[in-house]
């Protein structure tokens, strides 16, 4: 067969890769100037390796992905750091990463730490997710680990996670980010642009074509095969699988039935915003990870990359990310870098009050306006099926891959999944 797919991230490559090795000629469209979609990353001309756009890293837990990399040949180029995340409270950074830590945490009762301690402990070693999706986390974590714990520890998070569908989001999702979470963060040597040369070369090897600064404006159903639009040209396909946004997906086929594009209107979800700093010097001397409170900060999560992956991996530079998971509607998809470097840099001192904007050597601004979904009470009810009501044409996103929480584990497992979709279709024609 000819396969189209629309998008070069991590799923769209996965999904070429698995159908190219099936002896498919596959040919992709990426409207950036580059793969990797959110995975995509940066290169200061001083650095030796690139950094992502949007802070990554992969648990120990993620086996899909642990055991793809191996497949692509990267076996022996994950290695597994033991980083310090943290919680901002009160003025104060506090360790909250291990049963110790917990233990450790000065503004819980001791009976407060026993409950969230069981509760965590249930979180992580159930595997029945399907009941706590008919209630939102807001109802059940109170009500197992106590209101104050609550208060403290996890009513922040998903205020800042999810703004104004805090109370919306289910329990499921919140099972999912306690599930899967482990102490080791993995990362690739080289960054994640090692996972995606690997699979671009991978692609190209079987004779897929990527074409790069390619956005499809069309995908046209009328015919007997699947057509793509792209600038000033048309490509007919057997098959296509659409890797995009919930929004891009009504912009490219407006023509789907109206009960399909209901669904995919009723998908919601908020944006990402990282603010990238290049340091000459360190800002806190341990933490890489702190989440902090909704309205004390102009950002949502401090994140020090050089306690994670060393300074000399980035030409000495102190790496930190400043990020948020604004609305799309939100007005810092409005301003200017300058504007928000003014905004955010203030705030520096309350983890270093040494901190001077003069420290700055460089910065970069990323947003993307698909980044989080919002996913309410029985939310598996509510998502439109990968394949579309257009035989041969399938559409994958970030709210997909639900119960579980965006992530390269899960970007591969959806696009190997939507490989054997189409391949089982095939077979079934």
């Amino acid at each position: 067969m000819e396969i189209g797919i629309v998008g070069a991230g991590i799923t769209g490559l996965t999904a070429a890769y698995e159908l190219g090795k099936a002896g498919h000629q596959v040919t992709i469209f990426e409207q950036a100037a580059q793969a990797g979609g959110l995975a995509g990353t940066f290169k200061d001309d001083r650095w030796e390796w690139p950094l992502e756009k949007f802070y990554h890293h992969l648990f120990a837990s993620d086996h899909i992905v642990l055991n793809f990399s191996r497949e692509l040949g990267l076996g022996d180029r994950i290695f597994f750091p033991r980083p310090i995340t943290a919680i901002w409270q009160n003025g104060t950074i506090n360790a909250f990463d291990s049963p110790l830590a917990v233990l450790r945490y000065p503004y819980l009762s001791f009976l407060d730490k026993i409950r969230v301690g069981l509760v965590t402990l249930y979180l992580r070693l159930s595997r029945n997710w399907q009941p706590l999706e008919r209630v939102t986390a807001h109802e059940w974590l109170p009500r197992y680990i106590g209101l104050r714990a609550y208060q403290m520890l996890w009513e922040p998070l998903l205020v800042g996670k999810l703004g104004d569908y805090y109370r919306e989001v289910n329990m499921a999702w919140f099972w999912a980010r306690i599930h899967k979470r482990t102490p080791r963060l993995g990362y690739y040597v080289g960054g994640y642009q090692t996972l995606i040369d690997a699979l671009v070369e991978k692609v190209q090897a079987q004779g897929g074509v990527i074409h790069l600064s390619a956005p499809v404006s069309r995908v046209d159903d009328s015919g007997p095969r699947i057509r793509l639009h792209v600038p000033d040209e048309v490509h007919e396909f057997d098959a296509v699988l659409a890797t995009v946004s919930p929004s891009a997906m009504l912009r490219l086929a407006p023509s789907l039935p109206e009960d399909y594009l209901t669904q995919i209107r009723g998908l919601r979800s908020l944006g990402a915003l990282t603010l990238v700093l290049a340091l000459e010097q360190p800002i806190t001397a341990s933490f890489y990870w702190i989440n902090l409170p909704k309205g004390q900060f102009p950002f949502l999560a401090f994140v020090e990359h050089t306690n994670y992956q060393p300074p000399e991996h980035y030409g000495g530079d102190y790496l930190v990310y400043l990020g948020d998971y604004p609305a799309p509607e939100h007005r810092y998809f409005r301003m200017s870098k300058d504007e928000l470097l003014k905004e955010f840099l203030p705030s520096l001192t309350a983890f270093n009050p040494a901190f001077d904007p003069s420290w700055v050597r460089k910065s970069w601004l990323f947003r993307e306006k698909y980044a989080q979904p919002v996913v309410p009470v029985n939310y598996s009810r509510q998502i439109p099926p990968v394949r579309t009501p257009v035989p041969g044409l399938y559409f994958a996103s970030m709210s997909h891959v639900y119960p579980w929480d965006r992530g390269s584990n899960y970007a591969v497992e959806m696009g190997q999944a939507l490989a054997c979709m189409v391949l089982e279709d095939a077979r079934g024609k």
